[in-house]
């Protein structure tokens, strides 16, 4: 059986449901099916791998530490892709460390893209949305320390859900 999973950190309450209230009102289909996040592993198909997965993340979680995460402003991938996202200030080495340990063993992986973290606010939508996501949350702001991130399975219902989390340090 293959299973569709993701890794990613989540963006915590108050901002996560604001950011997916965000998301849906620029016309993103997609955002009451995808928590807000940061990617770690993009989506990957697993055949019956999951117990193998899990002591892979155990591991990495165990190797890493609780850092800082801020967001603030937007940016975008386009004209390569259409995306609108709040861009990451503070944290990204961390972020890019953790990820690519998370992107070994197992789940190692060729990417499309290079590795950037971010959170998406707007994605496959108009121009105009586009535009409305990167104005309206260039002003955006917060902080929230990183101390675990998330197994995520991709369900028959197209919508992501944690699976297991993985503290970081222990």
């Amino acid at each position: 059986m293959v299973t569709t999973i993701g890794v990613a950190i989540a963006v915590p309450e108050p901002w996560a449901t604001q950011l997916q209230q965000y998301r849906a009102s620029f016309g993103d289909r997609q955002a009451a099916a995808i928590p807000t996040h940061l990617t770690m592993v993009p989506p990957t198909d697993v055949d019956d791998e999951l117990e193998t997965v899990e002591k892979h993340l155990s591991e990495v979680a165990a190797g890493g530490s609780a850092f800082t995460i801020t967001l603030r402003g937007t940016a975008t991938f386009r004209p390569v892709s259409p995306v609108v996202f709040l861009a990451v200030s503070e944290g990204i080495s961390a972020c890019e460390q953790l990820a690519f340990q998370a992107r070994q063993g197992p789940l190692q992986q060729a990417l499309s893209f290079p590795y950037h973290p971010h959170v998406t606010v707007a994605h496959d939508v108009s121009d105009a949305e586009l535009d409305r996501a990167f104005a309206e949350l260039a002003d955006f702001s917060c902080s929230f320390v990183v101390d675990s991130f998330l197994l995520y399975v991709h369900g028959p219902d197209a919508v992501w859900r944690p699976a297991n989390a993985f503290p970081l340090g222990r």
